[in-house]
């Protein structure tokens, strides 16, 4: 299982603003203390307004804010939500053109352990991974304490 550069930028996204709090945040300012692409976040950014994780203001004092708690977004749901394409081998799709498909047992064996790997996912929220190095990560992102 791979996730794909999106979900694993929304994870960042996540974790950034849960350990920023309540203070507001640019795209810019996790662009840059993740040294990733401001235009590829900014996709990521608008996917998880939609999506209801975030609150993204406009004008002169916006920003992003978390629109959940962290305690109650589970990563089974994030990557669900972010991860476009879940069909681990063709035959998941609607389009396949396997030839042994009826007689192979493949596809139920990866169907279990893609349900597996996401029923895991589904045990821990945003605030389980930030645990106890929530300051140490706030220290890694140059995220000073509010005042």
């Amino acid at each position: 299982m791979h996730l794909t550069r999106f979900t694993d930028y929304s994870l960042r996204v996540l974790i950034f603003l849960a350990v920023k709090g309540e203070e507001r945040s640019t795209i810019q300012e996790i662009a840059e203390r993740f040294e990733v692409s401001h235009n590829h976040l900014m996709k990521v950014v608008q996917e998880l307004s939609h999506k209801g994780y975030i609150t993204a203001i406009r004008g002169k004092n916006g920003g992003l804010l978390l629109k959940k708690a962290p305690e109650t977004i589970t990563l089974g749901a994030l990557v669900r939500d972010t991860e476009h394409d879940l069909q681990l081998v063709e035959c998941f799709g609607d389009h396949n053109e396997c030839l042994i498909t009826p007689a192979c047992r493949l596809k139920p064996i990866l169907a279990e352990a893609l349900k597996a790997f996401l029923d895991v996912l589904d045990q821990y929220t945003l605030a389980d991974m930030l645990g106890p190095q929530r300051p140490e990560l706030a220290q890694l992102l140059r995220i000073e304490p509010a005042s």
